[in-house]
Parts: C-alpha cells; structure tokens; sequence
C-alpha cells in the first residue's frame, strides 16, 4: 500500500481510506473467517476492525509491514469478540493432553485438502477448539501467548489444540470416506 494513501487517510480523506478498505477486506476476511463461527460474524469482526483501522491509523508509525498492523487488528477483534461471547466458546479447562506429532499419513493428509475445504473444516470445529488452532498453527502464538490471550492456563490451551488436532483427524477421515464414496458412484455410472 502506498504510503501516501495511508498518510492521506490519517488525515482524513475518506476516499483515501475507502482505497485501504476495498483492497485490504477481500485480503483480511479469510482471518475473520477463521474465528468467526458463521459469514455474519466475520463480517461484524471485519467491521469493528475496520473501524478500529481508521480511529487509530494516526498511530501507524510505518515499521513494519501496513498490511500486517491491520491484520494484527482484526486478530485483536475477533479475540474481543471471544471475551464478549465467552460463555459461547466452552474453553476445557479439564483434561490435559501431551502434544503428539503428525503422522506422514496425517500430515499428507492436511496437505492434500484445498483451501477452502481447509476452510469449512475450521468452521466446523467446535469454538473453542477453532480459536486455538488458529492462534497456534496460522498466527504462530505459544500456547502461553494463547492463554494469556484467552484468560486460560497454558495446559488448557495445550489440551485445545490436541483435541482440536484429534477433531480435524475424525473430520479428515470423514472427508476422505466421502471421497471415495464419490468416486465409486463415479465409477458405478460410467
């Protein structure tokens, strides 16, 4: 983004923000979809962050990448929107889980699904669990950043992500199954 629309929307040139807007949301959605739980909510995180965007862009100092103090924002949005919806979220703060690493079988498993089937199986984890595997695996938190961020302990937010990664396997199976189910009936009506 080029610096003078940016400083020129600090100014207050609506049109100069509308620029930022229209490039940057087809860009940040996919984020807020990840922690929304439907297309509503990441649209209202999107929102929210936008309007944070344009009531803080005086603060922007240029270091670091435009692109990436926006999306810190709309992470920092969809995380408020947690601590206002906690009750929804049914954070377990029960079982501790140990970490276990992918099989190649698992992993060439997560390779092989496209992205927006990647999308719509983090959709359908339950909230808690979306929430966690998203700050590990796609915004690289530690599990200690994750429960500062989430008010949880870090064992809680370890024994998320693992029975997050056991939820994703039971719904890559699934997707597999139906895979090869479809191909049969392909193959049946050929």
């Amino acid at each position: 983004m080029d610096k003078s629309i940016i400083t020129a929307a600090a100014e207050g040139d609506k049109q100069a923000f509308r620029t930022i807007f229209n490039y940057f949301v087809p860009r940040l959605r996919p984020i807020a979809l990840r922690y929304a739980r439907t297309e509503f909510e990441a649209e209202d995180i999107l929102q929210e962050a936008f309007v944070k965007v344009y009531r803080n862009l005086k603060t922007y100092k240029f270091e670091g990448s435009f692109e990436g103090w926006i999306k810190r924002i709309v992470i920092n949005t969809a995380l408020n929107h947690y601590d206002k919806y906690k009750k929804d979220y049914q954070l377990d703060n029960i079982e501790i889980y140990e970490e276990e690493e992918l099989g190649s079988e698992e992993a060439k498993d997560i390779d092989e699904v496209e992205s927006s089937e990647l999308l719509s199986i983090l959709q359908k984890l339950p909230n808690g669990y979306r929430l966690v595997m998203n700050l590990y695996v796609l915004e690289e938190y530690s599990h200690k950043e994750i429960g500062q961020a989430l008010g949880i302990s870090e064992g809680s937010a370890r024994s998320q992500y693992s029975k997050a990664r056991k939820h994703i396997k039971k719904l890559l199976a699934g997707l597999r199954n139906n895979n090869k189910a479809n191909l049969i009936n392909k193959d049946s009506t050929i």
